[in-house]
């Protein structure tokens, strides 16, 4: 496997180094809390890639989306980090503890938190999936890397997603499909030379609510010369197939997971989307907001859900809050 290129060794040197400003996820109750896994991993060029998931029809919330892996913590004693290796465990097979040689995950850090419209504060969890010599550059290229291992089962693949031997199985009762794309899509559509994937298409728009502007972001990924492992039709079962994905049609990657996968391509690679965004990293302040109005208590109905208007107009009454701020430290200084 080739090494990591040097922009991709100096994303994963950023997203180590980060440090989390303060939470409020640890004052969230049980029931408030959930974590997602967002995991890297290089491809045989060694540029880094993202691996997403599109949950099953049946889903009782994001049904047919696409999203990271992750779901809710188990135990108040739960690290975000291990609620989100085990939601990952339990979707996409990914092991929990132990790794076969020759993979090694690491923890890089963790990002501030969302608000979901399921109620739920959202942990981002980064991680990168190391093979042997994946940082080195003296490895050796004969070692398999997670993008082309298993490749006679899969053939006509770009950079499959990991093979078989380290995520053998879907549960087919809450994820589709499981696939990955360039990282570094989610903020340039620069191509490196050495892919040769359809581009990503972006959509974003600007909202206006009560004096201030929301963006909002889409991103289309073509599923032709996408590496995609999902069940097979008519199979209930958990299973392991691959399948090479030859359809037309692109997966839609928006919402929570689009912002979650902004914020942290813009600190791995130290640089602002070629689009318009907003500033800031997470929804803390407006977490924090509704915990201090007492919105986020521990008692929560199954499957309640905010309307997604109420939502957005949360987000941007915190943002409002937050630029009256700024004007009023702006004016004491004069």
């Amino acid at each position: 496997m080739a090494p990591l290129t040097q922009t991709s060794a100096a994303a994963i040197a950023r997203l180590r180094a980060y440090r989390c400003p303060p939470s409020i996820y640890s004052s969230l109750p049980l029931s408030r809390r959930s974590a997602v896994l967002l995991l890297l991993f290089a491809d045989r060029h060694g540029n880094l890639r993202v691996l997403l998931t599109l949950r099953a029809s049946n889903m009782s919330s994001y049904a047919g989306q696409v999203s990271l892996p992750g779901g809710k913590a188990d135990t108040l004693n739960e690290s975000p980090f291990e609620t989100a290796r085990r939601e990952a465990q339990e979707e996409i097979g990914l092991p929990p503890d132990y790794l076969p040689s020759p993979y090694r995950l690491e923890h890089l850090c963790e990002l501030p938190s969302h608000l979901a419209v399921t109620e739920l504060g959202v942990r981002p969890c980064v991680a990168f999936l190391h093979t042997e010599g994946s940082i080195n550059a003296s490895s050796s290229s004969s070692t398999p890397s997670p993008s082309n291992l298993d490749s006679s089962k899969n053939p006509g693949a770009t950079d499959a997603v990991t093979g078989e031997s380290l995520i053998p199985n879907l549960n087919a009762t809450e994820v589709a499909a499981v696939f990955s794309c360039p990282f570094h899509r989610f903020i340039s559509s620069i191509t490196e030379q050495t892919q040769v994937e359809s581009p990503i298409k972006y959509q974003g728009q600007w909202n206006k609510w009560n004096g201030v502007q929301w963006r909002m972001h889409n991103f289309f990924i073509p599923k032709t010369h996408l590496g995609t492992t999902k069940r097979k039709e008519g199979d209930s079962s958990t299973v392991g197939s691959v399948e090479t994905s030859i359809e037309e049609s692109s997966y839609k990657v928006w919402g929570l997971t689009a912002r979650i996968l902004i914020d942290s391509a813009r600190i791995a690679y130290n640089e602002d989307p070629e689009f318009e965004f907003m500033d800031g990293i997470g929804e803390e302040a407006m977490l924090k907001r509704l915990w201090d109005r007492g919105r986020l208590k521990s008692e929560r109905q199954q499957g309640a859900k905010m309307q997604r208007e109420n939502v957005e107009a949360e987000r941007k009454q915190v943002r409002k809050d937050i630029e009256t701020e700024e004007r009023e430290m702006k004016r004491n200084k004069l």
